[in-house]
């Protein structure tokens, strides 16, 4: 037990089954309350960032992408891996930003941390407020492959947004939560912002 009281899960043994780029699948001995352990596999993720891009009018930038897991098209935000050696968050998400929706952001805030799964992963997404939008210029855009290749770049009035993720049309983990952050948060006048700097939750 731990001194508050709450049983403290100990790993006895590890054993990797698969080691990626992105991913890495690990099955995990656990200690369990009562006594005896559990064998538990996880995936331990790289992390990812998302951006709530804001424009003046108050409307958000949605990205509509090809999934291959789910075999279909999702509404999205911007968003991308932590996956640059050395890349703070904030650098992370502006790049991601201007990537896939060829903007750039003159102020960026904190809005909201997830566990995108925990069940299984240990995955932690940052979602971003970026305002003070402007555009990349035309001969500095990346060149998109792959799925990105035919994305959509999509602005939407934030609480048609969030009537969207209320419809069910609007799936993505990272968007529905930075879509109803967002609006809470103007709703509050972005009052509980946190500086685009604070650290990761532990």
């Amino acid at each position: 037990m731990s001194e508050g009281g709450e049983h403290r899960y100990e790993v006895r043994s590890r054993e990797e089954r698969y080691r990626g780029r992105i991913f890495d699948v690990v099955t995990e001995e656990v200690t369990m309350p009562g006594g005896g352990t559990a064998l538990r596999d996880l995936v331990r993720h790289v992390g990812a960032v998302a951006v709530v891009a804001l424009d003046d009018a108050g409307r958000v930038v949605l990205i509509r992408q090809y999934r291959h897991p789910v075999g279909r098209h999702l509404w999205e935000l911007p968003a991308g891996l932590m996956d640059v050696s050395g890349e703070d968050l904030p650098a992370a998400a502006l790049r991601e930003l201007a990537e896939e929706a060829d903007l750039t952001a003159g102020q960026v805030d904190v809005l909201v941390d997830l566990h995108s799964s925990p069940g299984f992963t240990n995955e932690v997404v940052r979602v971003f407020l970026a305002r003070d939008l402007g555009e990349v210029p035309a001969d500095e855009r990346h060149e998109r492959r792959d799925e990105e290749a035919d994305l959509q770049v999509v602005r939407f009035d934030l609480d048609q947004a969030v009537a969207m993720v209320l419809a069910g049309e609007i799936t993505n983990a990272s968007a529905v939560a930075g879509l109803l952050a967002a609006a809470r948060a103007r709703d509050t006048g972005w009052s509980a912002l946190r500086r685009a700097d604070a650290p990761l939750p532990r």
